[in-house]
Order: C-alpha cells, then structure tokens, then sequence
C-alpha cells in the first residue's frame, strides 16, 4: 500500500485562550516538520519536530492529525471507542458515554472526541475502512529527564465535515466535547489551562517519534496487529511486590471473605463490607451470581477443597445449597436472581437500568455455570455427587435452549411468568452459551451440540469478529464492554474440549485479542489517592467498559483460558498478556491493614480508578479517592478464580 497516498498528516494548534476551533500551527509561529525514521508492513515511524520560530511562547494544544477519506469508518481507541459506541442503534438516555455521530451535538453524542491518553488501554486511536486500518500512536506522556510526569498526552477521532475521517494525537490534552466522569456525572469541556496545556518557549523545539498505522486487512479484527505492536512498544511490567505469590494472595483474599464477609444468620455473603469508627458495617446486594452470589461461593469451595478449610467450605456449601432450594422459578423453568422483602425475586439492584425486565440471561446463565463448576470440583475432589445440583441445571439449560431465535443468540431478557425471551442483541446471553457447554461436558453427552455449533457461530459473527461486544453487564445500558466476551470464552474454550476442532482455538484467541483491548498495557501515572501513593499498577488491569471506565478485576477470572490457549498455540502476546493479568491480580488488594486506606489484610474492591473516570469515592474531608473503601466478595473472587 502506497500510504502516502492514502492519508495525509496535519499540524494544528490551539493556545490558552482562544477559540475552541483548532488552526493550522503556523498561525501560532509553530514549524512543523516530519521526517521518516522507519517502516515497515505494519506502519510508518516518523521523527517530528515541533519549532516555535515566534516571539512569544506558546502555550496551549498541538495536535497531530492523520487524515482519510473513508466511506464507512470505524474507530478504535482501546477502551473507549469501538467503531461509533452503538451511536447507530437506539439508547434509553439513561447512561451517558461516547457515541460517535456526525451531525450530532447533544450530549452524549458528537462527531469527535478528544481524551487525556490514560483514558486508553493502550496510546493509539485507529480507524478501519474497507480493509485498510490506519492509525497513529506516540508517548501517552511528556517525561522529563528524571522520568517524570511532565504532561499528560491525549488521542481524538472524528468525522469531519468534509466527509472525511482523522485520528489525533496531542501535545497537551481535552477532555472534549465532554469528560464521561461516570453516565451520570459528565463534565463540559474545560477552558485550556496551565494543568492540559503544552508549552514550548519561543526559539525552543520538541522532537518525538510519532507512528501512523497503514495496512491491509480483511475485517475489524486487523486492528490487532497494530495494538499488538503498541503494546510491546510501551509495555511495563505491573509491579511485583516482595514475597507475593499465587498461594499467599489465594490465602489472604479467602481468609477475608470468611471472616469478613460471610453473614451466618441469613447464610449469604454480602456485597460490600465496610470497616468504620463503630465497627463493621454491610450492603448486603443480594444476587445470585454476577456482583455476589456463586461467583464468589464457587471459588471460595474450590480453595477450600483444595487447602481443607471446613469453615470456608461450609460457608460455601451452605450457601449453594440454599440458592438450589430456593431460586427455581417453577412458572419461568429459570432462576430468580435475587432476593425482595425476604422473597426471591428477578427484580435485583440493577433491574430499574434494563429495558424490559424479566429474568436475566447473564446471572441464570452464569449462575448454572459456576453450579457446575462447583458439582465438578465436589466430584473430582471430595467424592460427592449433588444429583440435586445437576438436575437444576439440566432444568435451566433446557429451558434457556428454548428461548434461542432464529440467529441462534440467547435472550438478553425473559419472562418472569413464563421464560419466553423478550429481548435479544447482547453479548452478555453467551453465559448461556457458556452453561449449556459446561453441562454437556459434565453430563458427557451431545443433546445440544449442534445448538452450540450454530450459537457460538453466531456471537463470533455478530460481536467478535466486528470487534464490538455489548450487552454484557445489566447497569450499562448495552455499553460496548470487557465482560460479555468472558463468557464466550469459557463457551469456546469447552467446545474445543469437546470438539478439538482447530477453528475454535482461532475464535479463542480472537476473544482473548477482544478482551486485551480493554486491558492496561502500561502503567498510568496515577494522581488521585490512594492508589497514588502505593504504587499500585494499572498494566494488566481490564476497563470495564466505554460507559464505566475503571478497572475491575472480572478479566482475571480467564486466566486460566490464556494458559489452556498457549498449550496449543505459542503466542507471546497472550503470554506476556497472561504474565500481566497474574502480576495485577497479586498486587491489587490489602497485603496489609489499611495498605488502601480501608479494611484489613486481603480486603478487595472493585474500583480502581487509572485516570480520571469514577472518581466518585471521597475520604471524609471531600477529597475524591482512587477506590472504593469496601470489601467486596465478587471482586475478590474474580482474583480467587484466576489464580486458583
């Protein structure tokens, strides 16, 4: 490909003060010039050097813009943008986050968006075309030459008026048109400022190495390559703390859930423990599976069967047993998924954010799942069988094949009365891809094979392959997120057990390069405490998704589908992305009392704020916080699964 002909590369500028609209940087006295350094099949290198020939400083944003005529384009910025953030499709309005759209002008939606560069997994901004992906990447940050944070960077997409599409990269950063703090707070953009502004004294200049992307490929799935070669371009490692090992942190976050978090009067784990002035306090968010519930039982049996903890497997057994007597919803065939007034219930905290109701298809199909998981570890290592579990599986995976439609995707919602699905198109039904797998395995049989083979070929062609899976978690309003695929990984990763058919293990690691996009390849310069001041690290970490954007600890729960993927295929992106999702999990939670400003020794949150999203936390003097000060089980368990 001739990429000269393809794209162009324009320097525009705006200092404090002015204007919003950017202007070519000559206006400001800033030379601009751009010398290739290097190329290859995959991108162009390029030496350039920003001049202020004036008589005045600057001070303000420089931006790098690379510009194509495209016919439909589609952008990526890891973990922010995945081609418009389903602006094409209809949005209830009730969470606010990027949607790309031309015309638009009411937020959320908007033709551009710019953002610091710690609000991307990775520091590039890419849009594919037809088969062509072109791109552009540079240093998140300006280092001094201790290696100090000099200034942050920031990375822009946007359809331009011309018809025409750019990527940006600047010196200097906006959060424009709008910083999503969460869906519910959203901040207008800021004036230009000492705190987002480059400054380049008259007569000085700045040299930097700026890479375009230009290449061909078939489909969405071509921007990997060049994440991939972002990534071990600016890869760090996350720290690793003196002594940490899988055992010790498996004991530490165990230990806590037991003592902390297990309430023996109404035999449930509670969602969040709190450790104030007049002792510990609890939000019990009753749930089943998802943010409570099995997710955090499961792992929690298997540690105790494997280290012979009877206080923890009782815990555990208790509580399994009691949702298998109690959730069965005999009008449905499904599982109710919490708990209202002391009843079981479909209606659980998240229930006012869904658009039709019902049952969920995430926590029935997750929650039959981590069932079976626990029925095979209770086989395997204690001798048990519990026929009661594996019947209520068998009874929830028959009703949920039912409700497959003509696409053969599983609903997102079903019917309280009667299990009929109502609505479709997410991501997030996989977990019922994932249930009905896991229990073929386990009944060793291939009733619903082919259901499977035509399921899993469908969410491949409708999400992976379009690099754009929504629908996962219920509070986002079908965001494009990282939890969904972690269903149909554990679905694929089954079926090539079953099956041992190549092209599986082609769709797991297509999966597996999905859900990196979300992962942090490098550390962030962290500002806020207390994760500031720890030295906490984001490489390794996953986003959660373009609506939440935190970090959460759910991705490591696939850990073990990286390993079991790179006994087939030698990949050393999966490995050193592996080796990083490892070494976050063992430095993510309290080595000590109080290490993150609350709670005990192996205390866990699920917030960890890498940049300037969901800094919603305060300590009591209003200054925001970096996490949430609580003990939450599910995230815990999501570490407690992965390194298992």
């Amino acid at each position: 490909m001739d990429s000269k002909k393809y794209f162009s590369i324009v320097c525009q500028a705006r200092k404090k003060g002015d204007a919003k609209q950017y202007v070519s940087c000559s206006e400001y006295g800033l030379e601009f010039s751009c010398t290739p350094a290097s190329a290859d099949g995959l991108k162009n290198i390029y030496q350039v050097t920003i001049t202020n020939t004036g008589h005045e400083d600057f001070n303000g944003v420089i931006q790098l813009k690379v510009q194509v005529q495209a016919e439909n384009p589609k952008f990526f910025m890891p973990g922010y943008m995945y081609d418009r953030n389903t602006a094409d499709m209809p949005s209830s309005g009730r969470k606010a986050f990027p949607r790309l759209k031309t015309g638009a002008s009411d937020m959320p939606e908007s033709p551009f968006f710019m953002t610091r560069s710690d609000r991307l997994a990775e520091p590039l901004s890419l849009i594919y075309d037809h088969g062509t992906v072109t791109g552009i990447s540079a240093a998140p940050v300006i280092s001094g030459k201790d290696g100090s944070l000099e200034q942050f960077c920031g990375f822009s997409c946007c359809l331009e008026e011309d018809g025409g599409s750019s990527v940006a990269y600047t010196l200097g950063y906006e959060n424009a048109p709008w910083l999503f703090v969460q869906t519910a707070t959203v901040r207008d953009r800021e004036p230009l400022s000492d705190k987002n502004s480059f400054k380049l004294s008259a007569g000085e200049h700045y040299t930097f190495d700026l890479t375009v992307y230009c290449y061909s490929g078939e489909d969405e799935r071509a921007i990997y390559p060049a994440i991939e070669d972002c990534y071990f371009r600016y890869h760090e490692c996350p720290r690793s703390i003196t002594g940490m090992n899988a055992p010790k942190a498996l004991k530490m976050l165990c230990s806590a859930i037991r003592d902390y978090a297990w309430l023996d009067e109404e035999k449930i784990y509670t969602g969040f423990v709190y450790d104030r002035a007049d002792g510990l306090s609890y939000n019990r968010i009753p749930s089943i599976s998802w943010t409570n519930g099995l997710v955090v039982a499961v792992p929690m049996l298997i540690w105790a069967n494997r280290i012979g903890d009877d206080v923890a497997r009782s815990q555990s057994l208790t509580f399994i047993e009691q949702t298998v007597r109690n959730s069965f919803n005999p009008s449905s065939g499904l599982l109710y998924e919490s708990m209202e007034n002391g009843h079981p219930s479909a209606h659980g905290w998240w229930y006012n954010g869904m658009h039709s109701g019902g049952h969920s298809s995430y926590i029935n199909g997750q929650a039959i799942y981590y069932l079976l998981q626990a029925y095979c570890d209770e086989k395997e290592k204690r001798g048990i069988v519990h026929e009661e579990w594996l019947d209520l599986a068998g009874k929830v995976v028959e009703r949920i094949n039912r409700e497959l439609n003509s696409d053969n995707e599983y609903p997102f919602s079903m019917s309280e009365k009667t299990g009929a699905g109502l609505e479709y198109d997410s991501m997030g039904s996989a977990w019922c891809l994932a249930a009905t797998a896991k229990y073929e395995q386990v009944i060793d049989d291939r009733m619903y094979m082919n259901l499977l083979r035509k399921s899993e070929e469908h969410y491949f062609n409708a999400f992976v392959k379009k690099v754009e899976c929504y629908g996962g978690p219920l509070d986002t309003d079908k965001a494009v997120d990282s939890e969904g695929i972690l269903s149909y990984i554990r679905a694929v990763r089954i079926l090539h057990e079953l099956t041992g058919e190549n092209y599986l293990l082609n769709h797991l690691r297509d999966a597996l390069y999905y859900e990196f996009t979300f992962k942090l390849g490098y550390n962030t310069h962290i500002m806020v405490r207390p994760l500031s001041e720890i030295g906490w690290s984001s490489c390794g970490g996953s986003i959660t998704s373009v609506a939440n954007p935190h970090i959460h600890p759910m991705s490591s729960t696939v850990i073990s589908e990286m390993r079991y993927y790179l006994g087939f295929c030698d990949d050393r992106y999966v490995k050193s992305r592996m080796e990083d999702t490892i070494g976050w999990s063992l430095q993510t939670f309290n080595t000590k009392d109080s290490e993150y400003g609350y709670g005990r020794t192996g205390w866990m949150s699920e917030r960890f704020c890498f940049c300037e999203g969901l800094l919603t936390e305060k300590y009591s003097d209003g200054e925001p916080a970096s996490t949430w000060f609580a003990l939450m089980p599910w995230a815990s368990g999501s570490v407690i699964e992965g390194l298992l």
